[in-house]
């Protein structure tokens, strides 16, 4: 059964994303329809599923068991080419007709949480408490709901829809995941990427890029009475700081540097052999990243100089080892792209316009590649992410799956 696609949309989709200039809207129809009502009906069941995969545990880097739950629950849904990849990534298709685009709907399947922490879900009304109920728990399960959806009303696309599970997404994961996919798995073969990530009714559109260091300025040490006199790592560490927080950045775009953690020393009365910190500098804008990084590292070269030049005397000189900890690429697209417009439209057809806020998520590996891609919120309210106090309130929450859905379909074209 063939449902009305707007025509430029359609030729956009044909052409693939390097003709993404054209006006986007969404699907409608009998097929549609019946998928938006089944995600309506069906969400009670699609909250327990919810449940179920935040209740394992998936901490960084030891996703494997979350991973392998992910891959059954894909198999009982009949997508084809299930696999989990060389990186821990869980993949399942549903083909399309050759010669479409390849569009890739994800969640991440790692959270924040060490090996160990009480996973288990409490509920409180419609009210869920749990580390990672919202992230990325939702997002997770609202990739399952969408492909569920479309079985239910026997829809089928265009394009090919991938359905996955990434690796990697937080914190010293680094993208590793979706790194992998683009890198290698997918290499040449999306079209558009959207990633499900987050509570509420928002998208990204453009990625807020990191470079993130740990720095260590290093010495012999000694004695802080008897060695007096020498270079110090720590009084190094302490000009470095005050040099890099005194930068200039602009505030459009926005620019932003921190330094979050400081380590070293053995005892008061101990010159330290070693002394480091970790730094993390972001900005939407790629050349304005580029710049703060490189004033950043012209600081901690003038600091080791400086403190070894203030002890001419010693024979002892410092050096320092700056040492990347993770590099996520900025990149911004434009507001009236063809993705973004029919991310716009999808929620506006379901009652709400939603609001494009930078932020740094999988989103950001094919934004940098310029490949159309949106990161959407999963629906509900969410609180206290990355906490072990996080929550979600599952009070309308079934919008946030169909609004994924149709933007699924809107991008894929329905047949």
């Amino acid at each position: 059964m063939r449902l009305k696609l707007h025509a430029a949309l359609a030729a956009a989709l044909v052409a693939g994303p390097l003709a993404a200039q054209q006006p986007a809207s969404v699907p409608d129809g009998p097929r549609v329809r019946q998928a938006l009502a089944f995600v309506a009906r069906t969400e009670p069941a699609t909250i327990e599923e919810q449940i179920a995969i935040c209740e394992i545990e998936a901490p960084p880097f030891k996703e494997a068991r979350r991973a392998a739950d992910y891959r059954r629950r894909m198999e009982a849904l009949g997508l084809k080419n299930i696999r989990i990849d060389s990186v821990g990534n869980v993949i399942g298709e549903r083909p399309g007709e050759p010669g479409q685009p390849v569009i890739v709907i994800s969640g991440h399947l790692d959270t924040v949480f060490p090996e160990g922490t009480d996973v288990r879900v409490k509920r409180e009304g419609t009210l869920l408490r749990g580390p990672g109920i919202g992230d990325d728990c939702r997002g997770l399960t609202v990739v399952l709901a969408v492909a569920r959806a479309m079985n239910d009303a026997q829809i089928r696309t265009r394009g090919t829809v991938l359905f996955v599970g990434t690796v990697g997404e937080e914190g010293a994961g680094n993208l590793r995941g979706v790194r992998h996919l683009f890198e290698r798995e997918l290499r040449g073969r999306v079209g558009y990427f959207i990633s499900v990530d987050g509570t509420g009714y928002t998208m990204t559109k453009d990625a807020v890029g990191s470079h993130r260091y740990r720095v260590a300025f290093k010495g012999p040490g000694g004695h802080s009475y008897g060695d007096f006199g020498m270079p110090n790592p720590t009084h190094a560490l302490g000009r470095a700081i005050a040099k890099i927080a005194d930068l200039q950045v602009p505030a459009d775009p926005k620019v932003t540097f921190s330094v979050g953690v400081v380590e070293g020393g053995s005892s008061v009365n101990a010159i330290a052999g070693e002394a480091s910190m970790l730094v993390d500098m972001r900005s939407v804008n790629p050349a304005a990243l580029d710049s703060l990084d490189a004033r950043f590292q012209a600081a901690v070269r003038q600091a080791v100089a400086e403190e070894n030049a203030r002890w001419p005397a010693h024979p002892a000189r410092l050096t320092v080892d700056v040492q990347s900890i993770g590099i996520r690429p900025a990149g911004t697209q434009r507001a009236d792209a063809p993705i973004v417009r029919a991310a716009r439209a999808a929620g506006e057809r379901l009652g709400f316009t939603p609001a494009a806020t930078p932020s740094s998520t999988d989103a950001n590996i094919p934004i940098s590649l310029g490949i159309p891609s949106l990161t959407i919120d999963a629906g509900g309210i969410g609180q206290g992410a990355h906490s072990l106090a996080e929550s979600w309130d599952s009070k309308g929450s079934e919008k946030g799956t169909q609004w994924a859905l149709l933007l699924v379909l809107a991008l894929a074209g329905v047949r």
